[in-house]
């Protein structure tokens, strides 16, 4: 697998290097741009390119901003060119009707970065500048419109066909195991010898999607720990002190963390690929392998719980159980999906909400966001579509008897609690 990623990293991204006239090109950022949307030949849009994208990692954030509104402005489609190319497909339907309609619908700022993405190694620039993008994009809507041409060009560029599933473990290359530590966003890996830990033992696993033209970035890792039963802490899973086990003897593999690493990736998804890809692999490596869960965070529980102006003590462990089971189940956003961020991944992906267990996680982080509970979110790889289906559909939630009874004593505790 690794020698077909860096055969596919080459065809990607071995080309000379541009340099030469256009590294003196007086014209400005935006002259540049439009000069590169114009451009005839491979090579002097290859030199524009480079030349911008040098620009662009020079830049002071006033001017990164300036950057974004000129492609969100001067670069957006023409309104009337759209409705005039309309009514001709309308009246005569055909190749050429259709083709000059497509051409004016979209936005000359996607050809723009489509050529940018011909310079060698500028897919790792392009997400790079994306994540900046979607800083400024926070607080000005109007360049919303710019990131989502990015994120459609980006969902085709990164879609699974091009990605390359690699085990990480210790052997891995140091600069690859440097930026695993670095993109641990759940559980943080405090040093090479908490690494070690997670990576060398027989019981463990880590796999991570990579793509050709930015080989040496993981895009998003998942670390796997092969256990006998479901686990109900994660410190007990990742204790120093723990013993191992052979891995032939292991019935389940516990997703326990799973980080997207390319801020500049938002909103463009691995996580379901990857758990799905991941689990197959395991289960034809390890037939014993016959239960796939997470132990995973809730995030916003807390919060949720704060707002109902509800206090749940630690040492109560089946209240808060109850409430979080509730809050899993019930709380909603705005346009009816469920509140909790790590819930919308796992369910949009076919997951089934399985168990609920307090005291899981007593990290300062684990007691501030969910006074300690963690989640399993089962993956039945034979019920995954099913599931997936019926929550895009219908929002269906997929929740074990012992979830749904602890969400109505919930439902009662949260109907009859004082508020705060």
């Amino acid at each position: 697998m690794t020698m077909l990623a860096d055969l596919l990293s080459t065809v990607f991204e071995r080309r000379m290097r541009i340099s030469g006239p256009a590294a003196s090109d007086a014209r400005s950022t935006e002259e540049l741009a439009e000069a590169l949307v114009g451009a005839d030949g491979e090579m002097s849009g290859q030199n524009l390119g480079q030349l911008i994208l040098d620009r662009f990692s020079d830049m002071e954030a006033e001017e990164r901003k300036a950057f974004f509104d000129y492609l969100a402005t001067a670069m957006d489609f023409d309104p009337a060119a759209v409705r005039d190319a309309l009514e001709a497909y309308e009246a005569e339907p055909g190749r050429q009707t259709y083709r000059a309609f497509a051409e004016a619908a979209e936005p000359r700022r996607q050809e723009f970065i489509r050529r940018l993405n011909r310079v060698p190694q500028a897919t790792g620039a392009l997400v790079s500048m994306r994540a900046e993008l979607l800083r400024y994009a926070r607080t000005d809507p109007s360049l919303g419109a710019l990131d989502l041409d990015f994120q459609h060009l980006f969902s085709s560029w990164f879609n699974r066909g091009f990605l390359v599933l690699r085990p990480i473990n210790w052997e891995s290359p140091a600069h690859i195991l440097d930026k695993i530590i670095a993109y641990e966003a759940v559980h943080a890996i405090d040093s090479w010898d908490d690494l070690r830990r997670r990576l060398e033992p027989v019981d463990r696993r880590c796999f991570a999607f990579f793509h050709p033209a930015m080989a040496d970035e993981p895009l998003i890792f998942v670390e796997v720990a092969l256990t006998k039963g479901i686990p109900d802490s994660v410190q007990d899973l990742l204790s120093e002190d723990r013993s191992a086990i052979v891995a032939e003897e292991a019935d389940t593999a516990v997703f326990y963390s799973i980080s997207n690493c390319q801020a500049g990736l938002a909103s463009i998804s691995f996580g379901n690929s990857l758990i799905k890809q991941v689990a197959m692999d395991l289960s034809m490596q390890l037939p014993g392998l016959k239960t796939f869960v997470t132990l995973s965070p809730i995030p916003g529980l807390n919060d949720w719980l704060v707002e109902q102006g509800i206090e749940v003590p630690t040492d109560a462990p089946d209240r808060i159980r109850q409430m979080a089971a509730y809050y899993l189940l019930e709380a909603k956003r705005d346009g009816g999906a469920p509140r909790d961020p790590v819930a919308r991944f796992h369910l949009g992906n076919g997951a089934q909400v399985h168990k609920v267990h307090a005291g899981a996680d007593v990290s300062d982080k684990g007691m501030a966001q969910s006074s300690g509970v963690m989640v399993n979110y089962l993956y039945d790889l034979a019920k995954v579509s099913q599931n997936h289906e019926r929550f895009a559909t219908s929002g269906t939630i997929s929740a074990s008897s012992e979830i749904r009874s602890l969400s109505g004593s919930g439902k009662k505790l949260l109907a009859e609690e004082p508020r705060t």
